[in-house]
């Protein structure tokens, strides 16, 4: 877990790092009045997708809010999850889609949201579903929706000082040429503070997985549960993908993942049961994972870890 903390210490340094530097130059070429104003203009959009981003996650999901006694097993498990994160009780709902899959959502620890697909409820177990509950609980618990959001306004702010130097620049400073590089440097700090984004996003997965262990889930149900989700996904048709596209960040794993993901996982499945045993984590727990050069450079664009990498850290975890 510490190393964790450190990456994303570390992480969180070279981002603002970047910010600053960029300051810097802009102020003293140009001057910072510019910048000031795509700084309100982003920072406002952040504040907007803040306020309005839980409603249109329950309308692209259809989400149905339910109560104890439409669902007394789920509402159970949400419940016992909560005390022991000590968190508000999040509100809990189905989203009305095929998709096995949870996802948890909302502007803060008070108004979390944990909503589970209709298609989990009949995949998992109940030892599996609690494991993945407890992953999403733990992102809540972690504040990961609000960390993520609020990191992302880097990229975006680089983004639109790249986009203002690079075709507007010009046009209103003679120094032509010095607003051109600014709009480059703008324009590689836009993919260098993404990229670093999408890796912390990856390490919240891994707090996320570690936090359901601490909330007493075992991670053999985990890492079994990842492999379900993997196998239904590589099934799942494309129309069923395309749904959910600009929200499978949101998700416990990546759905459009799946089929390479199942090719990796079933050298996990030794006994071919469809499932992960605390034997075959063991197993995978005294092995080396090589990453080939394309599924690192793939692992890089992704909001999520390498599946296999990620099962191997749960192989790691004492129960």
């Amino acid at each position: 877990m510490w190393l964790l903390h450190l990456k994303m210490w570390l992480l969180l340094t070279a981002l603002f790092a970047i910010i600053y530097a960029v300051i810097v130059m802009i102020g003293s070429y140009l001057g910072i009045g510019g910048f000031g104003f795509y700084l309100s203009i982003s920072l406002a959009m952040m504040f907007i997708q803040y306020l309005i981003g839980p409603k249109i996650v329950e309308w692209t999901m259809r989400i149905k809010y339910v109560k104890r006694q439409d669902q007394p097993k789920l509402f159970q498990m949400v419940e016992s999850l909560a005390v022991r994160a000590g968190i508000p009780m999040p509100k809990i709902g189905i989203a009305q889609i095929s998709l096995p899959n949870a996802f948890a959502f909302g502007r803060g620890i008070r108004d979390g949201r944990v909503c589970v697909t209709q298609g989990i409820l009949n995949l998992l177990s109940d030892d599996e579903l609690k494991a993945v509950l407890g992953h999403e609980l733990s992102h809540l618990k972690n504040r990961d929706v609000l960390t993520i959001t609020l990191l992302s306004v880097i990229p975006m702010i680089m983004y639109r000082i790249a986009w203002q130097f690079l075709f507007f620049g010009r046009r209103r400073d003679e120094r032509g040429g010095n607003t051109a590089l600014l709009g480059m440097a703008a324009f590689i700090f836009y993919f260098i503070t993404n990229l670093l984004v999408l890796y912390a996003s990856r390490i919240r997965e891994y707090f996320a997985d570690q936090g359901s262990v601490l909330l007493g889930n075992q991670p053999k149900f985990l890492a079994s549960s990842l492999y379900k989700l993997a196998y239904s996904s590589a099934r799942t048709d494309k129309e069923s993908l395309k749904e959910v596209e600009g929200l499978k960040a949101f998700f416990i794993n990546d759905p459009s993942q799946g089929l390479k993901e199942i090719r990796e996982l079933k050298q996990l499945d030794l006994d071919n049961s469809g499932t992960i045993d605390a034997s075959e984590l063991s197993v995978l727990r005294n092995k080396q994972v090589r990453l080939r050069f394309a599924d690192r450079l793939l692992e890089s664009f992704s909001t999520h870890p390498n599946m296999l990498k990620r099962i191997k850290a749960l192989s790691r975890i004492r129960a």
